[in-house]
């Protein structure tokens, strides 16, 4: 297999739930020395395309499950070593969820290790997440921002009835409004339906952001 091939295989490979192969090639790209990041964010381009195919109806939510095992397992191959590389003393407080209606995980983990690696405050509340649970932990956290991951098109709604809720209960409550950075298979027509306040593309653009929108907050509030 030609070098190319090798590299740009990793997504099928993922799209098409080859378990053994997956774990073989991202285990031999590590060994070979390459950048893990690079590694998570193909795997990641694999994981739309299954998300693109049960949406087509080629895959049932199996499908999904699968890709998400997957994942995991990629993920405790590769998080450790992306650990190891990255660090910062940034401040502020950030709080991430998958929205309700999506299970897909392995973008928002992704950011999570490199937003904590950066010096950040991170509170995770995992996947499937109604947008009542994440107003009740913005109250208690009070975040200078809210990151929201969806990789189905069927969950755009839930991140917009999620922005629309925490900015009127922020708002009513008198907290900090937070900074809405949204993530996973989105882009600026998203961004705009949804009435985020940006969105990445992967997850250092994720981190860039972040550090960007908490200059305009004050950390210490």
């Amino acid at each position: 297999m030609e070098e190319s091939d090798y590299k740009s295989g990793l997504p099928n490979l993922l799209a098409d739930l080859q378990e053994e192969a997956v774990l073989s090639h991202v285990t031999k790209r590590l060994e070979d020395d390459e950048d893990p990041l690079r590694i998570m964010e193909e795997c990641q381009q694999g994981v739309r395309l299954v998300g693109e195919r049960y949406e087509q109806g080629v895959y049932y939510i199996s499908g999904l499950i699968m890709a998400s095992a997957i994942m995991h397992e990629v993920g405790d191959i590769v998080l450790p070593m992306l650990k190891n590389r990255v660090t910062g003393s940034e401040s502020g407080r950030i709080l991430l969820g998958t929205v309700e209606g999506d299970i897909h995980y392995i973008g928002k983990d992704i950011i999570k290790v490199l937003l904590r690696c950066y010096g950040f405050t991170v509170s995770d509340l995992g996947v499937d997440v109604p947008a009542r649970e994440f107003l009740a932990k913005t109250r208690e956290m009070r975040p200078h921002i809210v990151g929201l991951s969806c990789l189905l098109n069927s969950g755009f709604e839930s991140m917009r009835a999620t922005v629309e809720l925490l900015r009127t209960e922020t708002a009513r409550d008198r907290h900090i409004i937070p900074s809405f950075i949204i993530g996973g298979c989105v882009d600026e027509r998203v961004r705009e339906h949804v009435g985020a306040d940006a969105w990445a593309a992967d997850a250092m653009a994720g981190v860039r952001l972040c550090q960007q929108l908490i200059r305009g907050h004050n950390p210490s509030e």
